[in-house]
């Protein structure tokens, strides 16, 4: 557990179109072969590392999935605008209602296969000091990203679809090499799930 407040931010708000253009399954909601639905994975490895998890969803039927302990679902009406906006409204979010936050851990809902020890290294290098964290696995990066107190307000400020990738450009980033697949592998077709 974080020794400083370090608060988890799960973007699961995405229309997953190239999963399913027509709209109808939803490959967050979708089993993975220990049939745990993928948003519940990706969350659940969140949650060994930070006490919160703020999750950003579209609709009331994910949030649902989302009810546990740890966990606060939102669901943004505005999510369709892109991941720049969905992330600025979770960390303006954060930064009315979690006044004791530190650092942030931004994890994305289509990526079950993270390994829960590079979220617990990502957290401890926050709480070292670190301002901009992000896992590396064989030359790429990946998430989750950690972000310190002081780049909130540049979070807060992204809109619609552009992330906070120039960030990562414009400050220092410490690069975290990792031994883990997951880090990079999301979920954008149904040939992603392992074992389908």
């Amino acid at each position: 557990m974080s020794q400083q407040t370090t608060v988890g931010v799960l973007l699961a708000a995405g229309a997953g179109r190239r999963f399913d253009p027509t709209g109808v399954q939803n490959k967050l909601l979708q089993l993975l072969d220990n049939g745990v639905p993928v948003v519940v994975q990706s969350l659940t490895t969140q949650l060994v590392a930070v006490s919160t998890v703020i999750a950003v969803v579209q609709s009331p039927e994910l949030a649902g999935q989302l009810s546990m302990p740890g966990c606060q679902p939102l669901v943004f009406a505005g999510a369709g605008q892109g991941m720049g906006a969905t992330l600025a409204y979770a960390v303006s979010h954060i930064a009315r209602h979690c006044p004791d936050a530190q650092s942030l851990l931004v994890a994305l809902a289509d990526m079950p296969y993270l390994k829960s020890d590079t979220v617990l290294q990502v957290v401890a290098q926050l709480d070292l000091g670190a301002e901009i964290v992000v896992p590396v696995y064989r030359h790429r990066a990946g998430h989750p990203v950690g972000f310190a107190r002081r780049h909130f307000a540049a979070l807060m400020a992204l809109q619609g679809d552009t992330g906070a990738r120039h960030l990562l450009r414009e400050f220092p980033v410490l690069e975290l090499e990792v031994d883990d697949p997951g880090a990079v592998l999301d979920i954008d077709y149904a040939a992603d799930l392992r074992g389908r």
